[in-house]
């Protein structure tokens, strides 16, 4: 373990530029000395000087395929992309994870008091005592430590900056304590629990999972307990494509109901079949008694299980077609996911305030931008938000400065497809 003060001067001498070329991208390595460079300053600020200790990140993630198909216990395709979040880290010998993230109050956590507090639901305290927790009764070592976080994953853009966060924790913990024994696989279930048992949100597994794993990430959510997690190796930066996510700004009223009807009508279309969820009903037999089930829920629910089949089985014709480097075979599906969710799955704006609709103008400058060229879909959970977009690299000038003419500077932002998950940030990283 090296001083901190050391890798601060190897990093501002270019020691770190390839690990930050292979992480980030070349047109974002040069930046990254900075950023490591003033972390390493405020951690030595904030927890004293000359201090040994080591450097972690954990990736933000990008939904690829797969529209609200995870809470019907169907198949997503998602991603990890070149925005993260990063630990500077030492131990202590104290039994007290202090994190200080910028921007944010000093979070800290006994070791020795790792139960659940209701009054603590929704703070990243309780991410971090959940995550301590399981890594307990899962057998693996927890100690004290310190550490200083930074992110640049963007907040409600549904590149989850949340599950950045818990997945981070788990690398720390499994880094200085474990050998890096935990698994990304693992430690994307660890987090799970943390956000849903402590900090009180029944999310998927999805998120955590894009971030743990890295790269392209296929999983199959049949088997909740096991489900079935395969990467998928595809290099984006050779497809002569770029992945845009447009931020539309968003509606600022509470979604909350618009976003829980989703998979509430789904839920009534598998009830008329005796079953939980729509991944336990044959699509066969869905369709089979579609004109039975029609009159006992709305048609809105019909249509949204209509989306969820259809979506469901694109996604493992998209994982076909990056693996067999069939780019425009995977446009082609990423289109037609897209339509789906504006048509069947009806999340672009909210039915209670329809005259905001700015993912809707989005979506239609871009068919209008990049049609018989690129890809474009509703990015996440949709009725607010972002889009995403494939676009090529000869159209990409244009097609930011048009979509920024409308949602502001800044609004569009390039990303790459991060070629790893969860990791220690080392010299040696990629090589």
């Amino acid at each position: 373990m090296d001083k901190l003060r050391n890798l601060s001067e190897k990093i501002g001498a270019g020691a770190f530029d390839s690990t930050f070329a292979w992480l980030y991208g070349e047109n974002r390595a040069q930046q990254q000395r900075a950023r490591y460079t003033e972390a390493i300053g405020e951690f030595e600020a904030l927890f004293g000087e000359g201090r040994e200790g080591r450097i972690f990140s954990a990736p933000g993630r990008t939904e690829v395929g797969g529209n609200h198909t995870d809470h019907q216990r169907g198949r997503v395709l998602a991603a990890s992309v070149n925005l993260d979040v990063i630990g500077i880290v030492s131990p202590n010998e104290e039994g007290v994870i202090r994190i200080q993230s910028k921007g944010y109050p000093r979070d800290e956590v006994r070791v020795d008091d790792l139960k659940a507090r209701k009054e603590e639901q929704g703070r990243a305290s309780a991410l971090i005592r959940g995550v301590a927790a399981r890594f307990e009764e899962l057998g693996y070592r927890i100690g004290g430590f310190d550490a200083y976080t930074t992110s640049d994953v963007l907040g409600g853009s549904g590149l989850s900056s949340s599950a950045a966060f818990e997945v981070l924790v788990c690398s720390i913990l499994s880094g200085l304590f474990n050998d890096g024994g935990v698994s990304p696989i693992e430690a994307a279930q660890i987090s799970q629990y943390a956000e849903n048992v402590y900090f009180g949100k029944p999310s998927g597994l999805m998120d955590q999972m894009a971030s743990a794993v890295g790269n392209f990430v296929t999983i199959d959510f049949e088997d909740l307990k096991k489900p079935d997690v395969r990467r998928v190796d595809f290099d984006l930066q050779k497809s002569g494509y770029k992945l845009c996510i447009v931020d539309t700004g968003g509606n600022h009223a509470d979604l909350t109901a618009d976003y829980a009807a989703i998979p509430q009508e789904m839920r009534e279309v598998a009830a008329c079949f005796g079953k939980q969820v729509l991944r336990e009903v044959p699509k066969e037999e869905f369709y089979s008694r579609i004109g039975e089930i029609y009159p006992q829920v709305s048609n809105r629910a019909v249509a949204r299980a209509i989306h969820f089949y259809e979506d469901n089985d694109r996604v493992p014709q998209q994982v076909a077609a990056l693996t067999a480097g069939d780019f425009p075979r995977f446009l082609d599906l990423v289109i037609a996911s897209g339509r789906s969710s504006a048509a069947y799955l009806q999340n672009l704006f909210p039915v209670s305030d329809p005259a905001h609709q700015g993912l809707t103008v989005a979506l239609a400058l871009s068919e209008k931008l990049l049609f018989g060229h690129g890809a474009w879909r509703v990015h996440g959970g949709g009725i607010a938000g972002t889009i995403q977009a494939y676009v090529p690299e000869d159209l990409l000038e244009n097609y930011c400065e048009t979509l920024e003419k409308v949602y502001g500077q800044g609004s569009c932002h390039i990303l790459q497809i991060r070629p790893t998950g969860m990791c220690e940030v080392t010299e040696q990283l990629g090589r």
